[in-house]
């Protein structure tokens, strides 16, 4: 049995990451899938192991994740914040490091709901004067 060195939550827009940090080797692990298979082709898909860098813990941990919600962008965000989070509940240490990188921040913009008697939330219907 794989012990859990420390779980952590990680939330962007409607993004929720859960992320179990485990003894290994480095492997990072999301929905079953390796960072490159489930974010496939994107750019900014490797800023997902960037705590990892930031506190040199690469190839220290294997790190587990389970996300749901929101978009690509939001989930990988979500895991971002999640691996920080974790990473500091494991070592103290790591929290200026991450912090100065501003990987603890949860970004907490969300979108606006649309209100009533408008075609959007803030876009109104077209004014006719006559």
């Amino acid at each position: 049995m794989v012990k859990n060195l420390t779980v952590a939550t990680g939330k962007r827009k409607t993004s929720i990451a859960r992320v179990f940090l485990r003894d290994g080797a480095g492997a990072v692990i999301i929905n079953g899938k390796t960072v490159d298979e489930y974010f496939a082709g994107l750019p900014n898909a490797h800023s997902v192991i960037a705590p990892l860098d930031v506190t040199n813990s690469t190839g220290k941990f294997d790190i587990l994740i389970t996300v749901k919600g929101g978009g690509i962008t939001g989930q990988i965000e979500a895991c971002r914040h999640g691996i920080a989070r974790a990473l500091n509940a494991y070592d103290a240490t790591n929290h200026l490091a991450l912090r100065a990188n501003g990987f603890l921040t949860r970004d907490s913009r969300m979108v606006e709901r649309k209100k009533y008697g408008q075609s959007g939330a803030r876009r109104r219907f077209q004014f006719s004067k006559r």
